[in-house]
């Protein structure tokens, strides 16, 4: 089945050292990186097992001049993608850039809510031997090590996310939980795909919670599956990364951990405990 609108379907990573970054995720996730990437861009793909999941694109001087910095973006598929832009705008967002065509990619834009948060919209182009192909990048169905398993977001404003995201791509609150002093953290499903009768996690997407006070602004941080959280917690720092927050149970009994890599851009992992 091919994916909905609202969607998580593809995670990029920008980073001013890609074979640094190459060598480090290689390791700590068990990724598969391209050596190089083909074209006028080195674009590399990132590879899980079972095939692309991510891509990694060089940040240069010049993108770093007009201020962008190492970190995670995440896509999330759109229906019309100029649409989706002016309703963002609209809804007190911001268009970073586009839209634009990417050939054999589709049609994208980088975007941000109204609290600064980015992320891109996409209206992907199908391959044309597979019009039905369903990205898996998000692995909303069932657990796959080298995919995205969560996605959270940390805002300024939670309770005006909700209804901005919610609006625009068909999320919904599924529950939340209490965290003390930190706020409550609302779980997020997409009204899209059935809460019931179907695989577990079948819907869910991720959470929003109110940003950390040492946050500058609100971020999506995006948990990629790892076999052994234990495993890859010294994996990171054997090779040069740093933990922000240490492993902590989970619903369900996986471990969630956040950390920074070498090139200064935050990620996060979820796995189990041996």
């Amino acid at each position: 089945m091919a994916n909905h609108h609202g969607d998580f379907i593809w995670y990029e990573l920008i980073t001013p050292d890609p074979d640094g970054a190459r060598a480090f995720y290689e390791t700590v996730v068990g990724w598969r990186i391209d050596a190089a990437g083909g074209g006028p861009i080195d674009y590399r793909m990132i590879s899980s097992a079972n095939g692309p999941v991510a891509g990694l694109m060089p940040l240069t001087p010049q993108m770093q001049e007009g201020g962008a910095r190492p970190g995670w973006l995440g896509y999330v598929s759109v229906d019309d993608v100029d649409a989706m832009a002016r309703s963002i705008a609209d809804g007190g967002g911001a268009v970073q850039m586009g839209p634009w065509d990417m050939p054999g990619v589709g049609r994208m834009a980088l975007v941000a809510d109204p609290h600064g948060a980015p992320f891109y919209i996409l209206k992907p182009t199908p391959p044309a031997d597979n019009p039905d192909a369903t990205s898996l990048s998000f692995s909303y169905d069932m657990p796959r090590p080298g995919h995205c398993a969560w996605n959270e977001l940390s805002s300024a404003d939670p309770a005006a996310a909700l209804p901005f995201y919610g609006l625009r791509f068909g999320w919904v609150k599924d529950g939340e939980m209490d965290m003390g002093p930190l706020g409550k953290y609302e779980f997020l499903r997409h009204a899209g795909r059935a809460p019931d009768g179907s695989p577990p996690g079948h819907g869910m997407l991720g959470a929003v919670m109110p940003k950390l006070p040492e946050m500058p602004v609100s971020a999506w941080t995006y948990y990629f599956r790892v076999p052994d959280i234990d495993v890859a917690v010294a994996a990171i720092t054997d090779n040069g990364g740093s933990i922000i927050q240490p492993p902590i149970e989970i619903p369900g009994g996986d471990f969630s951990m956040v950390g920074v890599d070498p090139q200064g851009a935050t990620f996060a992992l979820v796995g189990s405990r041996a």
